[in-house]
Formats: structure tokens, sequence, C-alpha cells
């Protein structure tokens, strides 16, 4: 290893986006390896407004393996995280860095320890997939980093040993997690249905109802799920092999109707297997329930649907507009039905892309006390509304999938120690 008694330090960083899934992943044929009972397909989210950014070192300085996250040192001696260095590890090919006059053979980075800090821009385990974009970051991060020469298909599977729903946020756009039939789940990866320019008339608008941690893991929900639910059987084998092919043409058409119905129809039918768990699982909440009842009334009463809704493992809505005019529509509905604490700047209250703010003619709290009732609800006011039951909104879009960050200024380690900033 040239330079072995100079104290170098090699980094990369990356950025990595969240997904969401509109046919859901829920459940495990095999709990080590993280293999699906059905397949999913999710919509890759814009990066600008929610991913995680991770950056990774080696330096033969380094004692040990260590991992900040969100500012906060963390162990990584869990399997899901030894079993992704390990993967990664195993591909690693010789690397030189002219730059720093360093070099490194396949067998060197076996001894190398890393750093890792990784740093959300969204709440972490509040049901906004921060495990999927946190794993998928890490992969790739050190994927690059460690020169490996496996494609995205191939990192998917080990982002996917970190967690699930990692593996479909390497790519951008649509994306289809497909099961496999492997027990080594060689055949367990993530596919790239389209990309994100391929629809992007849609909006999407998320409403965080709870940036708290939930009560119920994923994890610990999904196997309770597969032990107790008699539901969760006929959903994996007979409903959702069907909805897969559905929302597939549903995408490659832009059939906005037919996306929208199996969306909504497949999120209520996982809370359903949630209830049907035992003991019972709640990851949806009074808000939740409003939130999907203000959307219902408004896609009966138009029609046609206006936007899609979609619940992963929390309170938190994620609703799809069709297209930009309909997204400030909704923001105005959402905006009547759950206005802001008095005390709060509607700044902090609308963030990502503030334009469908200024679309739906909303620029100070005077206009949000002003927004008259939406039509579809003119003879049924309520009498009072659910001010402060939504800690905020989030409006972004479909997005890109990971890139390298060159831009040194980005990273969240030291170049020179190979700590965090």
């Amino acid at each position: 290893m040239a330079g072995e008694m100079q104290k170098w330090v090699l980094m990369a960083t990356a950025q990595t986006p969240t997904n969401i899934a509109v046919i859901k992943y829920w459940g495990k044929r095999n709990e080590d390896l993280i293999l699906a009972i059905n397949d999913s397909i999710s919509v890759t989210l814009d990066p600008a407004h929610l991913c995680t950014t991770t950056t990774v070192a080696v330096s033969p300085t380094f004692d040990q393996d260590r991992m900040w996250l969100n500012g906060k040192e963390i162990s990584l001696l869990g399997g899901r995280y030894q079993n992704c260095l390990r993967e990664i590890r195993s591909r690693a090919t010789d690397l030189e860095d002219e730059k720093q006059g360093i070099k490194i053979t396949k067998k060197e980075w076996e001894k190398l320890h890393v750093h890792i800090a990784s740093h959300n821009n969204f709440p972490t385990a509040a049901g906004l997939a921060s495990s999927a974009a946190g794993f998928a970051c890490l992969v790739y991060s050190l994927a690059k980093l460690m020169n490996v020469k496996e494609d995205q298909g191939a990192l998917s599977a080990i982002a996917r040993q970190g967690s699930g729903s990692a593996c479909r946020s390497l790519y951008g756009g649509f994306v289809k997690w497909v099961m496999g039939k492997e027990e080594n789940g060689s055949d367990s990866i993530a596919v790239q249905l389209a990309d994100e320019k391929h629809w992007d008339d849609l909006v999407i608008v998320i409403a965080v109802v709870s940036s708290r941690q939930k009560e119920t893991s994923s994890t610990s929900g999904m196997r309770d799920t597969v032990e107790t639910s008699m539901l969760i059987q006929h959903r994996a084998k007979e409903v959702v092999p069907k909805r897969i092919i559905q929302m597939e043409d549903a995408i490659k058409k832009h059939d906005f109707a037919a996306f929208a119905d199996l969306t909504c129809a497949d999120s209520n039918q996982f809370h359903a297997v949630c209830l049907d768990t035992y003991p019972p699982i709640f990851y949806m909440n009074d808000t939740s329930h409003k939130i999907i009842s203000c959307v219902e009334k408004w896609n009966r009463s138009a029609g046609t649907p206006q936007v899609a809704y979609t619940f992963d493992a929390g309170p938190n809505a994620v609703l799809i507009a069709r297209n930009r005019k309909t997204a400030a529509e909704l923001l105005q509905r959402l905006l009547f039905h759950f206005p802001p604490n008095s005390d709060t700047d509607l700044n902090s209250y609308v963030i990502g892309d503030k334009s469908i703010l200024q679309d739906a003619g909303v620029q100070d709290m005077k206009d949000v006390k002003a927004l008259p009732p939406p039509p579809e609800i003119k003879d049924k006011v309520p009498s009072q509304k659910c001010k402060g039951d939504v800690s905020y909104f989030i409006c972004t879009r479909p997005g890109r999938g990971p890139v390298l960050l060159s831009d040194e200024s980005q990273a969240l380690l030291n170049p020179a120690t190979g700590l965090p900033k």
C-alpha cells in the first residue's frame, strides 16, 4: 500500500434519494437475506427535497469501522451493516489515486477500516423510508470508494441486505423490486421500469403528520404479520401479482386513473393486513384517516381520480397529484382543512418546491385564512379545522437515482482526519 506510513485519507461522498412504494413490500420469506414474499413498485422522490448524503473514508490510521448518523455515533455491529460492508469489501478492486499517490490492492481493502458519516434531510424512522435511502447511499458510496465494478442491479441486491426497500433507491423514476425465486437471493434485485422524466407531470405532496419514531418498527411488524395474519398469504399470492402487471401498464401508458386506484387500494390493503396482525399494528392515526377522507370526497366528486394517496409504515400521507394544476388545488384543500398553528411560519410549514404554493395563490397566513371551502364539502363545512394536526408539508416530484458529489465542501467527514466536520 503506497504511502502506508503517511496519514492519508481517501473519501467519497454520495447522495441517494428515498422512495415511496405504490405497490407495497410487506413480509419476508428470508429474514437474514431480506427476501420479500411479493414484488413491489415504487416512485423515487426528488433528492433535492428528500435524500441521504453519506461520506465514506478509508485510512491506514483508522483502527476500527465507525459510523455517525445525523451527527451521532452509532454501532456498526448489527448484522445488516456487517452484511453490506462484507459484500462490498469482497467486490473491491485495485485502485490508484494519482493525485494523493495512493495505491490499494484488492487484498488490502479487507484490512482497511472505514469511517462513515450519514445525514438525512428528513425525519429518521418516521415512515418516510429513511432506512431505504440510508442503506442505498451506504452501499453506493462504498462501491464508488472501493472501485467496485458491479452494475446497479448487483448493488441493489447488496443494499437489499441492509433494508429491503433500499434496493429500489438505487434507481430514479419508477422502480420494481423483483422478489426472485432463488434461495440465495441472487435474483432478488431492483429494476428500473421508467426514468424520472417518463411521467414528469406528477407532483407529490407529503403531509408529515408526525416525525416521531414509530412504535412498531417495520422489521418486527412484518415478522408479526407473516406469523399471524391470515390475509397476508392471500395478498402475496393472489392480489399483488395482478396489481404489479396492472401498475406496470398504468405507468407505461401514463394512465393516472388506473395508477391512482391501484395506489390507494394497495395502501389500504397493506394497512388492513397490519390490522389483521396479532397484536394489531396501527401505523395510521386520526389525521391520516381525515386526509384519506378529504382525497376520497374530492376524487368522487370530480368523477375521476385527481390525487392518489399512499401510507407506508407510519401516519404520514404521500399524495400524488396528476399534474401541477391539481397539486395547487390539493395544497389549497390541505391548507383549508389542516392550517398551521397561528405562530407557525408558512415558509417552514410548506417546504420543498415552494412554487406549488405560489400556484395555489397562497403567500402568507392571511391567504390561508381566506381559503374557501372546497366545492365537494360546501354543504358540510366542518365547524372546526384540524389546526396543528400536520407538522408540515413537503412538495416534491419523481426524481433521479444516486449520484457522487465531487464538491468537497459537501463531504461530511474532514479530509485531513476522517472524522465528522
